[in-house]
C-alpha cells in the first residue's frame, strides 16, 4: 500500500475515498441525453442527407467525420482532462463544454434546410448546396462534441470508482445501460412520424413533416441532455486536481501520446486489436441499419417513384422501431453483463461469446434480404410479409446483447488496464478510442464504393462487418487475457476523485 500510495503522489494524485453508487448512477445518466441525440443521427440522418440531394454513395462519406473527429478529439480532450486544475474540477468543464456543443450542433442540423432555403437554395432543384453544407457543419460539430462529452464522462466515472475494478465494471454497465435508455427515447421519437405537431412551426416552405419531425426531435434533444448534464454537474461535486509536482517542461501532448502507445501492455495491445475489429464489424451496421430496412427489406428508394418513397420511408420508420427494441434489449442486457462475466469465467468470455451472436445476426440480415427479394419479384412492390419483418425485427432485438457488450467491456477492461499501470484514465480511453474510430474510417472509406461495386445495395458491408465480428470473437476468446485478481490492498488506494 505504501508503494502504491508513493505512486500516485509522484504523479500528483491525491488519494479520495470512491464515490456511492447513486453518484454513479447520476454521472452515467448524462449518457441517456448524449444517446438520445446519437440515436436521432443514426437512425435518421442517412435517409434525411439524402432528401437534401447527396448521392447514396456519397453519403457514407460524410460519415468520416465522426471517426476523425474521434481521432483527434478524443484523445486530445482525455490529455488535458488528466490535467485541468480548474477549479470545478479535472473532466467537469469538459463535460459541460461538450454538452452545450452538442446543443449547437443539433440546432444547425435539425434546420439545415431553413437556413440553406433562408440563403438561396431554390427548392425545386433536387441539390440543396447551401442545406447540405449547414448540415455538414452541424455533423461535423456534433461528432466532436460527442467524442468532447463521453471521453470524459467515463473517465470521471473510473476517478468515482477509486481503482476498485468492480465498481469500474459497474459504472461502465450503468452508463451502457443509460445509452440503451438514451436509444429507446430517440429511436422512439424518431419513429413516430407525427410528433411534429407537438410543435407546429418546425413545419416550414423549406421543411416538410420528415423534416419537421427531425427538427422536433432535436429540440426534445437539447433539453433532455441539457437537463440532465445540469442535474449531474449540480450534485456530483468533483475535487480540483492538484498536481504536487508541476513540471514547467513537460512533454507536449503528442509526445505523451506517441510515448504511451509505446508503453501500452501487451494486454492492452491486445484490447486495442479486439475493439478495432468489434467496430469494423459494428460500423457497416450502424451506417446502414434503417437504409437496409427501406431499401433492402421493404423495398423502396429515397428517390425514386411515389410508391418506392412511400415505402422506403415505411421502411426507415420500422428500422427507428427495430433499434428501438434493439435499445430496450441493450439496457436490460446491460445490468447483467457483471453477473454472466462471473457464470462463463470472465469478461473474455462474455466479449468472444457475444461477437458470434453478432457474426450469425449479420448473416441472418443477409438471409432476410434474399427472401425478401424473391418475394418481391412474384408479388412486385408490395409490404414485406409478415416473416420477412419477424426476421428482420428478430435481429435488430438479438445484436442489443452484443452492443451492450461493445458499449461497456472494452471500456471496462481498459480502465483496469490503465488503472495497474497508473495511466491517466483520460489519455488511455482516447487512446482505446483510436481503435474504434480507425476502423470507423475505414469501413466509411470503402463500404460506399464496396457497395456500388456489388448493385448498390448494403450486403457486401454487412458481409465484411460479420468477417471481422467472427475474427474480434476468436481474438477476444483465444488472446485476450483476464485482468489480475485485485487485492484488498488495491481497493483501499484513492483514484484521484
Amino acid at each position: 500500500m505504501e508503494h502504491g500510495d508513493t505512486v500516485r503522489k509522484a504523479k500528483g494524485v491525491v488519494s479520495h475515498p470512491s464515490s456511492s453508487y447513486k453518484q454513479i448512477i447520476i454521472v452515467a445518466a448524462i449518457a441517456a441525453g448524449l444517446q438520445f441525440g446519437w440515436a436521432l443521427q443514426l437512425s435518421l440522418l442517412t435517409p434525411y442527407v439524402q432528401q437534401l440531394g447527396v448521392p447514396r454513395t456519397w453519403s457514407s462519406f460524410i460519415w468520416l467525420c465522426g471517426p476523425m473527429s474521434g481521432l483527434i478529439v478524443q484523445p486530445t480532450v482525455g490529455y488535458y482532462s488528466d490535467r485541468c486544475t480548474s477549479r470545478f474540477g479535472r473532466r467537469r468543464p469538459f463535460i459541460v463544454a461538450g454538452a452545450v456543443f452538442v446543443a449547437v450542433a443539433v440546432f444547425l442540423i435539425g434546420f439545415a434546410a431553413d437556413i440553406g432555403h433562408s440563403a438561396g437554395d431554390e427548392l425545386a432543384k433536387g441539390t440543396k448546396p447551401r442545406a447540405v453544407a449547414i448540415f455538414v457543419v452541424g455533423f461535423w460539430v456534433l461528432d466532436v462534441a460527442n467524442n468532447m462529452l463521453q471521453g470524459p464522462c467515463r473517465a470521471l466515472l473510473a476517478d468515482m470508482s477509486c481503482n476498485n475494478h468492480k465498481k469500474m465494471r459497474v459504472a461502465n454497465g450503468l452508463f451502457s445501460f443509460f445509452l440503451g435508455v438514451g436509444n429507446v427515447l430517440g429511436y422512439a421519437a424518431g419513429a413516430n412520424s407525427q410528433l411534429h405537431t407537438l410543435l407546429p412551426f418546425t413545419i416550414t416552405e423549406a421543411c416538410d413533416g420528415y423534416c419537421a419531425n427531425l427538427k422536433t426531435c432535436f429540440l426534445i434533444d437539447i433539453v433532455l441532455l441539457l437537463t440532465v448534464t445540469t442535474f449531474a454537474m449540480l450534485m456530483v461535486g468533483e475535487k480540483p486536481w492538484e498536481p504536487l509536482h508541476m513540471d514547467k517542461e513537460s512533454t507536449p501532448f503528442f509526445g505523451q501520446l506517441m510515448g504511451a502507445l509505446k508503453q501500452l501492455s501487451r494486454p492492452m495491445w491486445i484490447l486495442m486489436l479486439v475493439t478495432a475489429l468489434n467496430w469494423v464489424g459494428w460500423f457497416p451496421f450502424i451506417m446502414y441499419d434503417t437504409d437496409w430496412m427501406g431499401a433492402e427489406v421493404y423495398g423502396g428508394k429515397p428517390k425514386g417513384s411515389p410508391e418506392e418513397a412511400k415505402l422506403y420511408e415505411m421502411g426507415v420508420r420500422a428500422g427507428a422501431l427495430g433499434l428501438m427494441i434493439n435499445s430496450f434489449v441493450l439496457g436490460l442486457s446491460s445490468l447483467g453483463i457483471e453477473t454472466v462475466g462471473r457464470v462463463v469465467g470472465g469478461l473474455r468470455w462474455v466479449w468472444g461469446i457475444v461477437n458470434i451472436i453478432f457474426t450469425v445476426c449479420m448473416g441472418g440480415m443477409v438471409v432476410v434480404t434474399t427472401v425478401a427479394e424473391r418475394w418481391r419479384s412474384v408479388h412486385g412492390l408490395a409490404h414485406p410479409p409478415p416473416n420477412v419483418r419477424a426476421g428482420a425485427f428478430s435481429i435488430f432485438a438479438v445484436l442489443g446483447i452484443p452492443l451492450s457488450v461493445t458499449f461497456s467491456v472494452p471500456f471496462a477492461l481498459a480502465s483496469i488496464f490503465s488503472s495497474n499501470s497508473n495511466a491517466g484514465q483520460g489519455l488511455s480511453l482516447g487512446i482505446l478510442n483510436l481503435f474504434i474510430v480507425i476502423p470507423q474510417l475505414l469501413v466509411s472509406a470503402v463500404s460506399g464504393p464496396l457497395d456500388a461495386a456489388f448493385g448498390g445495395g448494403n450486403l457486401p458491408a454487412f458481409v465484411m462487418g460479420g468477417i471481422a465480428a467472427f475474427a474480434s470473437a476468436m481474438c477476444a476468446i483465444f488472446l485476450l487475457p483476464d485482468p489480475p485478481p485485485q487485492s484488498d490492498v488495491s481497493l483501499t488506494m484513492g483514484g484521484g476523485h
